[in-house]
């Protein structure tokens, strides 16, 4: 009866609901030390992360994030990582990683606007981040910087020897390569450039690589590659500005390849992701231009050059109003067009295309020529042998300008501008179907690519017209087919090993001597 007691006053208690859990004074010090030291380990094991921080970047640090990664800001981020950025360097000259970051904002600032003021200053800032801080002891983002300085004022030269100075430091340092791909293209080294972009994507992946691989595969004439990359680019885009860069030059490619409405539905997605971006609002009325929407694509062209004066803009700009009959209009853009390029040589800025393309056909081709000639010496790309062929044709130099016509399409690139130029020179030297070629290729690839250009190549491929029917001349026999009188064959003679061997008669007897004994 005792077991059965015990088993029922256990029953009992367990129905029963658990005391109140109460804590002494004593208890909960001990409690919050015991959750101090716990803490404090975990800190130990893993420390706060930058990345802990639950706060969304603010603009500071979201430009500076994207001008350490090459790529592009936003103008109110960029704003503000300036004016912070100088006023720390004004209490901390010695600071050669922020004198450094400003530089690389100052160049951001001047890709933007178009403004060349901001160059100096960019290169005043890196050049004080180097004095603090030199090359030799590992300055890479100061060396960077220079190399992506050069390259944005047209020096490619030196663009080339400060990315090749921080590749021969650190050559897994991914930084280096955009640099390289720029300048290797800028000089006409393509192989190079090639081979960067690629060492480029192995190291890192990302927005500046793809963006990269995209220029290569175009100047290949590869567009299915091209449209890919920039689209994986677009994958790999973070905010929304580039998101938009990326949009821009997916508008780019769609327009090279005469696609219009793909263009501008592009440009129009790089508007609504970025409204101050000039470049987009410029591609978007070169795609109305090209879809007949005159009157809206000279808004959009001002509208571009209110916020950034790109001398490539003025000059579209001023023959779409020389198409539509408003010459007197067109002064204004070509006017502006060389104060800019005057305001741009100023700061170090090299404009030598499009100053060129701009002299040959609306100034004097003499002087593109000279401007022209100065310009192959130092960068034999693509662009400066099509505007030199260009210029020489314009002063009746057919057979040099041929020359570098074909330097400008050998590589392969689908330009419809480089086709036309190489036309009309072949034109003027009477090779009619070299001429039909590359006027059917130049319409082929953009039918829209130029108010200015698309209606005379009309005229002059109609004016040459198509081959007679039949082939070309004297492909057809004057006289009839006759078979002709050929030799008999000899009959081949059998090789001496299959020959068979003669026997050898045996020798008759001399007197004297015995002969074969006989069985």
């Amino acid at each position: 009866m005792d077991r059965i007691d015990r088993i029922a006053r256990i029953d009992e208690e367990a129905q029963q609901p658990a005391p109140p859990v109460t804590f002494t004074g004593r208890k909960t010090l001990v409690a919050a030390a015991v959750a101090v030291v716990l803490i404090a380990g975990a800190l130990l094991i893993r420390p706060a992360r930058q990345g802990d921080d639950a706060r969304p970047p603010g603009p500071t640090e979201r430009a500076a994030s994207a001008v350490g990664m090459g790529a592009p800001a936003a103008a109110v981020d960029l704003t503000a990582l300036v004016a912070d950025r100088e006023k720390w360097v004004a209490g901390h000259e010695k600071d050669d990683a922020s004198w450094a970051v400003l530089g690389a904002a100052y160049l951001e600032q001047a890709r933007r606007t178009a403004e060349p003021g901001w160059y100096p200053k960019a290169e005043k800032a890196l050049k004080r981040s180097l004095e603090i801080r030199p090359a030799e002891k590992g300055n890479f983002d100061a060396m960077t910087g220079m190399g992506t300085l050069a390259n944005a004022r047209g020096d490619f030269g030196t663009g080339k020897k400060w990315g090749e100075l921080v590749r021969a430091q650190a050559p897994k340092r991914w930084t280096a390569y955009p640099v390289l791909v720029d300048a290797y293209t800028g000089l006409g080294d393509y192989k190079a450039a090639e081979r960067s972009m690629e060492r480029l994507v192995d190291l890192r992946p990302g927005l500046a690589a793809f963006i990269r691989a995209s220029q290569v595969y175009r100047d290949r004439g590869w567009r299915e590659d091209a449209t890919m990359a920039m689209e994986h680019a677009g994958g790999a885009a973070k905010s929304p500005t580039e998101k938009a860069y990326v949009l821009f030059r997916l508008g780019e490619l769609a327009w090279e390849r005469g696609d219009a409405k793909e263009a501008l539905r592009q440009y129009e997605g790089a508007l609504r992701a970025d409204p101050a971006q000039a470049e987009a609002l410029g591609g978007r009325g070169r795609a109305l231009a090209g879809l007949g929407r005159g009157g809206e694509a000279v808004r959009d062209y001002r509208l571009a050059l209110g916020r950034a004066q790109e001398p490539r803009l003025a000059l579209e700009l001023g023959e779409l109003l020389d198409a539509l009959g408003r010459g007197d209009e067109a002064k204004a853009p070509y006017e502006m067009l060389r104060a800019a390029a005057a305001r741009g040589a100023a700061e170090g800025v090299n404009e030598a295309v499009v100053l060129g393309l701009f002299e040959a056909d609306h100034g004097d081709p003499a002087v593109a020529v000279r401007r022209l000639t100065q310009e192959w010496a130092r960068h034999k790309n693509m662009q400066v042998a099509d505007a030199l062929g260009w210029a020489l044709h314009k002063t009746g130099d057919d057979a040099g300008a041929l020359e570098y016509a074909k330097k400008s399409t050998e590589r392969g690139a689908r330009s419809a501008d480089f086709a036309y130029h190489r036309a009309m020179i072949e034109r003027s030297l009477g090779d009619d179907a070299g001429a039909r070629r590359h006027l059917q290729e130049a319409l082929r690839t953009n039918p829209r690519f130029s108010p200015a250009r698309v209606p005379p190549a009309k005229e002059a491929l109609a004016s040459i017209g198509q081959p007679p029917a039949g082939g070309p001349e004297n492909m057809q026999p004057t006289k009839p087919w006759v078979a002709p009188d050929l030799p008999k064959a000899a009959k081949p003679t059998p090789p001496a090993s299959a020959a068979k061997p003669k026997p050898k008669p045996s020798p008759s007897p001399g007197p004297g001597k015995p002969g074969p004994a006989r069985v």
